[in-house]
């Protein structure tokens, strides 16, 4: 979803009850066919297909392919909470450009920012967090939350 779709204030897309049972089709399974998906929910497969584009063009989903980090080599995951001095979109853009960082949310209380981070290993770890995400301007303070175990990450929470 596109960032601009979560601001604050912006007015809410308005799904039929037809595209929410596409994307809980998508969200049981990314690779399912629209045929599939049409008899699923009573549409051809084209009508399927084009609802699925407007969906994703209008950043209202995303269909992704969601990795096991650890399978792949990235033994080290984290989630670094950051306090920021100052602008915390701006350090937020500049976090979001780090291709370690996978995620990044402004929040509420302790933290102004937490980042996601993937990394191969320990020593990767500390080099991204001492080179690049304390050297931003504005990061006033960081805690890192290491991953021992992903334990559970779904994405079928369905639609409102």
């Amino acid at each position: 979803m596109s960032p601009s779709a979560r601001q604050p204030g912006a007015k809410p897309v308005q799904l039929d009850d037809v595209s929410k049972a596409i994307i809980e089709q998508l969200q049981g399974d990314g690779r399912r066919s629209y045929a599939e998906i049409g008899k699923a929910v009573g549409l051809s497969e084209a009508a399927v297909r084009q609802r699925v584009q407007k969906l994703t063009d209008s950043g209202v989903m995303q269909v992704v392919a969601v990795t096991d980090p650890m399978q792949l080599g990235f033994y080290r995951q984290a989630m670094i909470g950051v306090r920021v001095a100052g602008d915390t979109t701006v350090v937020a853009e500049r976090l979001g450009r780090i291709p370690a960082v996978d995620y990044v949310v402004l929040t509420a209380g302790s933290f102004d920012i937490l980042a996601e981070v993937v990394c191969e290993n320990d020593d990767d770890l500390i080099d991204l967090l001492n080179k690049q995400i304390r050297a931003i301007e504005g990061v006033q303070s960081t805690e890192t939350f290491v991953y021992l175990r992903l334990h559970k990450q779904f994405y079928n929470w369905g639609t409102r």
